[in-house]
C-alpha cells in the first residue's frame, strides 16, 4: 500500500511566518503558488497549467483506485558489477538516492485497479539518479511484463528517466534488450501495454519500453526524446525551435496517441482498460486524490547540480563535431601499442579509419549480394546497408552500419549514424528474411544513432524501440558481430543476436568514454579513466555474459591486415550459422529470450528466491 505521510499544520497564515517551501514558484509562468493549492490541483499550476514533476509513489496514488496498490519486488537492489568510482563510489550514490527518495531503486512496481479494472503497474522515480535504468529497473519492468502475461492484466508503465545508467556500463545498455524481449512475449500473448510518458523520458528508456506501448500517451509539456537538446545543438550546430521534443511535438509528428492532462488521466486509463478487456476486480471505488504526501525527495527531481547519468548526453572528445575523431585518425601508433592494449587504446583501435568496413565484410561473407534500399515510408538511409546475399550457397539477410573511407563518403553516410529510416529499413529486411526462412547477420560499427533535429521529428526513439521489439520475436536465426565501435542504443538496435561475436579490439558501451567523463567527472579529459571504468572491451563483456565469442584480430589491429580480419569474421559467422541451421526456430527464439532475460546484476533482499537477473547472476 502507499505510505501516506501526514502534512504539518500551521498556526499562522502570515506569509512571513510560513515555513520555507510553502509557496512554490512556477517555472513556466513565474507566479507563486500556495503549496496546498498546488497539491489540490495534482501539482498542476492553476495559473498556466504547468505539470510539475511527481514522485513515483505520488504518480501511482494519482492513477490507482484508493488503496488498491500492492507493491511487488521491493527487495531488488543493484549490485556494483564494475566496481565503479567517479566523484564517489557507486554504492555511495545508491545509498544517497535511497535516503533522498525513500525508495530502493528508480522504479516502483506492483498491481492495482484503475476505475475498478485490474492492471500491472510501474512508475519510475526521476529523483533516483535521474530515473536511470540499470539492472534493477530492467529486471522489474521485465517481471511486470511477465506478470501481466501470466495474469492477463494489461500493463501500465509511467516513464520518467534520463536513460541508461552509466555506472553499470553495457549491462545497463542491455536492459533495453531485456525489457524488449519480455514485452515481445506480452504482445504475442495478446495482452495490452499502455505507456505513459512523463517529464522527462529520454535516452535508452525512450528508445525501448517507453515507445513499445500499444497505446502511448503523454502528459502536457513532457520532455520526450532520444538525444538531449544540448547534444543535438552541439552536434548539428543549429538552434532548435521552441517546443522541440515536447509531448505536443510528438503528437504533431504522429508519434503518440494522445496528450492527457493529469486530472483526466485516471478516467482515460480506465476507459482504455475497459476497451482492452481488463478484468473487473474488487476494490475501493475510484476517488479523486486530495493532495500529496510530504516526501524526502523534491517533487521536481534531483538537485540542479546533479546530472542524471544517462547515455543520451554524448559530447565527443574535445566538444567537437562527430567528424573530429575520424579526421584526426588513430591517436596511437604501433610502437605505443602494448602487447595487451589498454581499454583506451582499444577505443582508438575500434575507431581507426582504416578498419574494415561493411562492404569488406559483405564481400568476405557472400558470393553474391543485392542491396535493398528504403524504409517504404520516407527515404533511404545510407548509414545502414541492408540486403540479401548467399552465404555458403544459402540465402541470408545482412544488415549493418556503414562508415565511409574518407571525408566525402563519411558525410554521405552520416558517419555511420543511422536515422529512424535506417532502423526501419533494417527491420524491413529482417522481416523479409523471416518470410524467406533465411538467417540474419548484423554488423555493428557506429558511435550511436544520429542525434539530429530531423531524426527526432521522424521518431528516433520509436524506431529503435520497434527494432528491438521485432528482433526479440523475429522467427529467423540472428548472428551479430560487433566489428568496431558499438555505441549505445544506436548499436543495440540491430544487436539482439542469438549469438554475439566481438572482434578482439572492438568496444561496446552505454556511452562514449568522453561523454561519461564529461558527465560523471565533469572533465572530458578523463576519457582514458572512463574507458577503463566502463568495462567496454570484448574480454569484459564475455565475463558479463553479453558476448559469446571473441574473434582474434591480426597483430596491431584489424587495420593492419584487413583481409585476415575479414576472413576471421567470415569463418566465425559461417560456423555459427551452420550450428543454428538445424535447430527448430521455436527453440532459437526461446533461447534468444532467455539470453537477454538473464542479463543484469541485482540482489533480492526480500528473502524470496531470486529469479532472472536474479537468474544466472
Amino acid at each position: 500500500m502507499l505510505n501516506w505521510l501526514g502534512r504539518p499544520k500551521y498556526a499562522s497564515s502570515s506569509r512571513r511566518e510560513l515555513p520555507a517551501g510553502l509557496w512554490i514558484k512556477c517555472p513556466r509562468c513565474a507566479n507563486l503558488v500556495y503549496r496546498k493549492e498546488l497539491e489540490r490541483s495534482l501539482r498542476v499550476c492553476p495559473r498556466c497549467g504547468y505539470h510539475h514533476r511527481l514522485s513515483a509513489r505520488d504518480r501511482l496514488a494519482m492513477a490507482l483506485d484508493g488503496e488498491s496498490f500492492e507493491e511487488r519486488d521491493a527487495g531488488l537492489v543493484p549490485e556494483d558489477p564494475l566496481g565503479w568510482v567517479d566523484e564517489k563510489p557507486y554504492p555511495a550514490r545508491i545509498e544517497e538516492a535511497q535516503r533522498r527518495t525513500g525508495l530502493p531503486e528508480a522504479i516502483v512496481t506492483g498491481t492495482g485497479t484503475i476505475e475498478g479494472r485490474g492492471a500491472v503497474v510501474g512508475a519510475m522515480e526521476f529523483g533516483f539518479l535521474g530515473g536511470s535504468m540499470g539492472s534493477v529497473v530492467g529486471e522489474k519492468v521485465a517481471r511486470c511484463a511477465e506478470l501481466a502475461r501470466e495474469t492477463r492484466r494489461p500493463l501500465v508503465l509511467f516513464s520518467a528517466s534520463g536513460g541508461a545508467r552509466m555506472q553499470e556500463g553495457t549491462l545497463s545498455l542491455l536492459q533495453m534488450a531485456k525489457t524488449s524481449a519480455a514485452l515481445s512475449r506480452l504482445a504475442d500473448a495478446g495482452v495490452a501495454f499502455i505507456s505513459v510518458l512523463c517529464d522527462p523520458t529520454t535516452g535508452g528508456v525512450a528508445a525501448s519500453f517507453a515507445f513499445q506501448g500499444d497505446v502511448i500517451v503523454a502528459e502536457p509539456g513532457a520532455l520526450v526524446g532520444f538525444a538531449g537538446r544540448r547534444v543535438i545543438e552541439q552536434t548539428i550546430r543549429q538552434k532548435l525551435p521552441d517546443g522541440f521534443q515536447t509531448a505536443e511535438f510528438l503528437l504533431e509528428h504522429g508519434l503518440i496517441d494522445a496528450i492527457v492532462p493529469r486530472q483526466d488521466l485516471r478516467p482515460y486509463l480506465g476507459r482504455l482498460l475497459r476497451l482492452c478487456g481488463a478484468p473487473v476486480e474488487a476494490g475501493r471505488p475510484a476517488a479523486p486524490v486530495q493532495g500529496w504526501p510530504s516526501a524526502e525527495a523534491s517533487p521536481d527531481g534531483p538537485p540542479a547540480d546533479e546530472h542524471p547519468p544517462s547515455e543520451d548526453r554524448i559530447p565527443r572528445e574535445g566538444g567537437g563535431s562527430p567528424t573530429s575523431a575520424l579526421e584526426r585518425g588513430l591517436a596511437i601508433t604501433e610502437r605505443e601499442l602494448a602487447p595487451t592494449p589498454s581499454p583506451w587504446q582499444r577505443v582508438q583501435l575500434a575507431r581507426h579509419p582504416e578498419r574494415p568496413k561493411i562492404d569488406d565484410y559483405i564481400a568476405g561473407l557472400t558470393a553474391e549480394f543485392v542491396e535493398l534500399h528504403g524504409d517504404r515510408a520516407a527515404r533511404d538511409d545510407p548509414a545502414i546497408v541492408a540486403g540479401l546475399g548467399l552465404i555458403d550457397g544459402r540465402p541470408a539477410a545482412i544488415v549493418g552500419h556503414a562508415k565511409g573511407r574518407d571525408t566525402r563518403e563519411n558525410i554521405a553516410r552520416n558517419f555511420g549514424m543511422p536515422s529512424p529510416e535506417g532502423y526501419r529499413k533494417a527491420v524491413r529486411v529482417m522481416k523479409l528474411a523471416e518470410k524467406l526462412r533465411a538467417p540474419v547477420v548484423t554488423l555493428i560499427d557506429t558511435q550511436g544513432a544520429y542525434p539530429g533535429k530531423e531524426a527526432e521529428e521522424r521518431g528516433q526513439s520509436e524506431a529503435i524501440a520497434r527494432a528491438l521489439l521485432e528482433m526479440a520475436r523475429l522467427r529467423a536465426p540472428i548472428v551479430t558481430v560487433i566489428a568496431g565501435e558499438g555505441g549505445s542504443g544506436g548499436a543495440l538496435a540491430i544487436g539482439m543476436g542469438d549469438v554475439i561475436l566481438m572482434l578482439e579490439h572492438a568496444v561496446y558501451s552505454v556511452i562514449s568514454p568522453e561523454g561519461c567523463a564529461a558527465i560523471l567527472w565533469r572533465d572530458g579529459s578523463r576519457a582514458r579513466d572512463a574507458a577503463a571504468a566502463l568495462r567496454i572491451t570484448a574480454q569484459d563483456l564475455v565475463g558479463f555474459g553479453i558476448v559469446d565469442e571473441i574473434i582474434p584480430e591480426p597483430p596491431g589491429g584489424a587495420h593492419r591486415d584487413r583481409e585476415a580480419a575479414v576472413g576471421a569474421v567470415a569463418a566465425a559467422v559461417r560456423a555459427h550459422l551452420a550450428r543454428l541451421r538445424d535447430r527448430p526456430i521455436e527453440t532459437i527464439v526461446a533461447a534468444r529470450f532467455e539470453k537477454f532475460r538473464r542479463i543484469g546484476r541485482v540482489r533480492d533482499t526480500s528473502g524470496a528466491e531470486a529469479r532472472a537477473g536474479g537468474r544466472g547472476t
